[in-house]
């Protein structure tokens, strides 16, 4: 039957894994005593071979419960291999890690700590050959109509289109849609090829045929408060049940839930950064990283003041008011580009592409982004940071946060030299919808890892930049 297909797609997994670890220690002990490659006397302290051999024994069960705890036999169909090869990674890692702790409590010292070293490298390497093989297999047999999974989307709503959408454009996935039930969409009603088969009670006529391997819940908000009696109908019938909520515009993508004693709260908005811990640590390198700035750029930025000085009558630093963290106002400071101007005349919009307003030298500085130095010295006393969302002036606040959904979250973490929206080309006069998104996407998902990526391609994306003027 279609549903026994993941439980023998498993098992040939299992089985193929283990043949993999085997012959990968193998290899390794071979590559280690045996050949030319290790060192030129691999007989040094050797053990017998029986003691080698003996602990595949323990090697190959071992590392398939490894496996199995580290989620790697869990159906991921949604999955991309470049996340495959990190959990291969992590979890041989683990596994060479607590071969390790295992020789040293039964005192075994003299074995081979390159062998464990090659059978880490091996089959890391060899998984990944196996799971890329065995992954273009099923995309094969799905392309002819075998390990396929039958959906049937019970609600009409943004939710179902939008997933109708995503297993439409990933066929490698293997999920067919057979249809949508609903009590407001007329039956016959398509969407991408998906037609609406009629009105969600037909759903206790078409659960007892047992031909679906799944059912996605997808009501509309509106019709959340059926959601209880049609959980009950489908888990009788002991069919697997999902349920995609249609609040994507309120609820982030990762939802951050907490357990107050035994209620399950979700938090509207999860921001890694409000953390202590990363808070300390973004300052810290925001501290250090701006000191260690204004050092090196301190000769050009010197250069630069005395250019625009001789080159346009008025200051060199020009401040304008922006809202950074918390809702809060402070003055953000740049090298003059513009002529100086009154302040009526710079409030009223921002720099358009061939604004006669900009200087000679300030065309060069806006296209560079040099007349973003001065703040560092922003970053440094603490109103912005070198990562985040770049901040806007209080009367675009004003503005944007009646027009564009969510727009006030950028405030919940400091303002930055750079960002996600930048390095992704959503800087000047773009989308600002975009922009939000993706300092959205930054917020939600705030890593150290992930502000050192952003830094360093500032250096190729950030700085030099067609919509930058």
């Amino acid at each position: 039957m279609i549903k026994d297909n993941q439980k023998y797609l498993n098992r040939v997994q299992i089985i193929l894994d283990a043949v993999i670890i085997t012959a990968s220690y193998l290899l390794a002990w071979f590559v280690k005593f045996e050949s030319s490659i290790a060192n030129k006397d691999p007989n040094v302290g050797r053990l017998a071979e029986e003691v080698y051999f003996t602990a595949l024994i323990f090697i190959v069960p071992g590392y398939l419960l490894l496996y199995d705890v580290c989620k790697l036999y869990t159906p991921k169909r949604t999955t991309k291999s470049k996340y495959e090869v990190w959990d291969l990674f992590k979890v041989n890692a683990l596994g060479a890690l607590l071969i390790m702790v295992g020789l040293f409590a039964i005192k075994l010292q003299d074995f081979s700590r390159g062998l464990i070293g090659y059978f880490f490298i091996i089959n890391i390497i060899l998984s990944v050959i196996e799971r890329g093989l065995l992954r273009y297999a099923l995309r094969f047999f799905r392309a002819k109509g075998y390990n396929m999974k039958y959906i049937l989307l019970v609600g009409y709503s943004r939710a179902a289109e939008e997933y109708i959408v995503r297993i439409q454009s990933n066929p490698q996935w293997g999920y067919v849609v057979r249809g949508i039930l609903d009590d407001r969409v007329p039956r016959g009603t398509l969407y991408k090829g998906v037609k609406v088969l009629g009105r969600i009670d037909n759903l206790m006529y078409i659960l007892p045929e047992n031909k679906l391997d799944e059912i996605a819940i997808t009501l509309a908000l509106a019709d959340y408060g059926r959601l209880g009696e049609i959980v009950d109908l489908c888990e009788k019938s002991g069919v697997h049940t999902k349920f995609i909520p249609d609040y994507n515009s309120l609820i982030p993508s990762k939802p951050y839930t907490e357990d107050l004693m035994g209620l399950p709260v979700i938090n509207i908005r999860y921001v890694p950064l409000t953390n202590t811990l990363n808070q300390i640590a973004k300052r810290v390198v925001d501290i250090v990283g701006s000191i260690c700035a204004l050092i090196i750029f301190s000769p050009v930025m010197l250069i630069l003041a005395l250019a625009i000085r001789f080159t346009s009558p008025g200051p060199v630093i020009f401040k304008q008011e922006r809202v950074g963290l918390h809702n809060k106002s402070f003055w953000m400071y740049k090298f003059r580009t513009m002529e100086v101007q009154k302040e009526a005349s710079e409030k009223k919009a921002w720099t358009t592409k061939d604004d006669p307003r900009v200087t000679k030298i300030g065309k060069i500085l806006r296209r560079t982004s040099l007349d973003e130095l001065p703040q560092f010295f922003n970053i440094l006393i603490g109103n912005m940071s070198l990562v985040g969302p770049r901040p806007e002036r209080p009367l675009f606040v004003e503005k944007f946060k009646e027009e564009i959904p969510r727009y006030m979250i950028k405030h919940q973490v400091r303002p930055g030299l750079t960002g996600w929206a930048q390095i992704n080309g959503y800087r000047g006069d773009t989308s600002i919808r975009k922009r939000i998104e993706y300092d959205i996407f930054y917020i939600e998902n705030w890593t150290m890892g992930l502000d050192i990526k952003i830094l360093f391609l500032t250096i190729f994306k950030g700085f030099i930049n067609k919509n930058a003027y």
